[in-house]
């Protein structure tokens, strides 16, 4: 087994591997990734330009070429792919999964798609990436790969074996054998323990179950990934609209799946409205960001309006208007913490109108509780650094009321949204955060309202 060289990407790593590209320092470059792990080589050629790139791709393997292909980000590989020919590409795609080969082909024109297929000298491999091209990219049918390891009910176990040891040449981990029927049907699975330790003489209709989960091709991916999740499969067959295997999803595309979406709505919970890198344009990153600045900034626009209603009691007592960013930044930070679990819960399964009503009421007692002890918090430091009771009790119990608040629309809010079909990741950024301010000042001015007697 080759041994895997620790890596650490360092800035001296970075300024000598420039100066071996700068002098072509062949030998360098060679003896330097010799023996690192392709995600790590990846790692490294992402800081260099798509010419310099491909300098190094020509002094690897080809196989290496093609792991390290697979490890890079999508975006890169656009930029990188324009400065190879079809036929090279082609070189690369022979050595990768079905699965990962369409990642690749998705993001290159139609005609240099057909050019590298046509170039591919293993036809099957041709066929089954041809037939995953066919299929949307955030679809079963769309991360599936078509290797694997399949036998018929008929066969015998010594059958089933030798065909495993043909099949197995394709497929990089074997998680169970799928019996299929005939006319390709699933019909179930089988482990390979059972097959060891069976006679070779029995038939595999004998000791196949047929409680097996499937998916089928159209299923979104996100729905995939949760039901690989809830139920902790390795992985899991597709099948057709006539219920004929033609695929599987590893755990590992899976968690490309997962990792896609929690960056999705992370980005949406910071009130950036699509996928954004870094090194996008400077427009293409404003523009995802603005959206909701200016939500936010309206919001702004309409809480100093709001205060001004209030213009009158503020004059009559100041030390109200000190208070106003605790306030609001406690209602938002609440909304946030609320909404945050919901959207949380409402990812890794599907939520649960029976049981709505109880988490409501949870909801209420955190929120109390929570809420009750900061209020005694801010009454106490009022007293002891103001020594006015009045606006102690006016800040303590606008802040207990906006706790409450904020809990219950930071946990509303995502139900509702999921209910109307809208990512739920939304109301737990800049929109919730917007809301709860405005309501926040609502309530501490209307209290302030109320116990002054104004």
């Amino acid at each position: 087994m080759d041994s895997i060289v620790k890596f650490e990407l360092t800035k001296e790593l970075l300024e000598r591997f420039s100066e071996a590209l700068r002098d072509r320092d062949d030998a360098f470059i060679q003896s330097r990734l010799e023996g690192i792990n392709p995600a790590d080589i990846s790692t490294i050629l992402e800081e260099f330009s798509a010419e310099e790139c491909k300098y190094v791709f020509d002094l690897l393997p080809v196989e290496t070429d093609s792991e390290i292909l697979n490890e890079m980000d999508e975006d890169v590989i656009e930029e990188f792919l324009v400065h190879f020919s079809s036929r090279e590409i082609a070189q690369y795609v022979e050595f990768m999964d079905s699965d990962d080969a369409a990642d690749i082909l998705y993001q290159m024109p139609p005609k240099q798609r057909e050019d590298v297929i046509s170039a591919l000298e293993n036809e099957e491999r041709a066929q089954n990436i041809l037939d995953l091209l066919q299929y949307e990219e955030d679809v079963a049918g769309g991360i599936m790969a078509k290797e694997l390891v399949k036998a018929y009910e008929k066969w015998t176990v010594k059958e089933c074996i030798d065909e495993i040891r043909k099949q197995a040449e394709n497929v990089e981990k074997i998680y169970s054998v799928y019996v299929v029927n005939d006319q390709e049907k699933l019909l179930g699975k089988v482990d390979l323990k059972k097959i060891v330790l069976s006679n070779d003489s029995v038939k595999v209709a004998d000791i196949f179950d047929d409680d097996l989960v499937s998916v089928e091709t159209y299923l979104q991916d996100v729905e995939v990934a949760n039901l690989m999740q809830k139920y902790d499969f390795d992985a899991v067959p597709v099948v057709n609209a006539r219920g004929k295997l033609v695929g599987r999803i590893t755990i590992d595309d899976i968690v490309d799946v997962i990792t896609e979406t929690a960056d999705e709505e992370r980005q949406l919970m910071t009130g950036v409205s699509s996928d954004v890198e870094e090194d996008d344009t400077v427009w293409a990153i404003s523009k995802a960001r603005l959206p909701w600045l200016i939500i936010g900034m309206a919001g702004g626009v309409l809480g100093a309006q709001f205060m001004g209603l209030f213009r009158e009691d503020i004059i009559l007592i100041p030390a109200v208007a000190f208070f106003i960013p605790l306030i609001t930044a406690t209602g938002g930070n609440v909304g946030i913490q609320s909404s945050s679990i919901v959207v949380q819960t409402l990812a890794s399964s599907n939520v649960f109108i029976g049981t709505m009503g109880k988490r409501l009421i949870k909801v209420f007692f955190v929120a109390v509780v929570n809420g009750a002890i900061l209020s005694l918090m801010v009454f106490g430091l009022i007293i002891l650094i103001n020594k006015d009771q009045s606006l102690a009790m006016t800040v303590s119990f606008a802040l207990f009321s906006v706790v409450l608040l904020a809990s219950f629309m930071g946990t509303v809010t995502p139900l509702i949204l999921n209910r109307l079909g809208v990512n739920p990741a939304l109301a737990s950024g800049p929109f919730i955060t917007t809301t709860n301010d405005l309501l926040g000042l609502a309530v501490y001015f209307s209290v302030a309202h109320v116990l002054y007697n104004l």
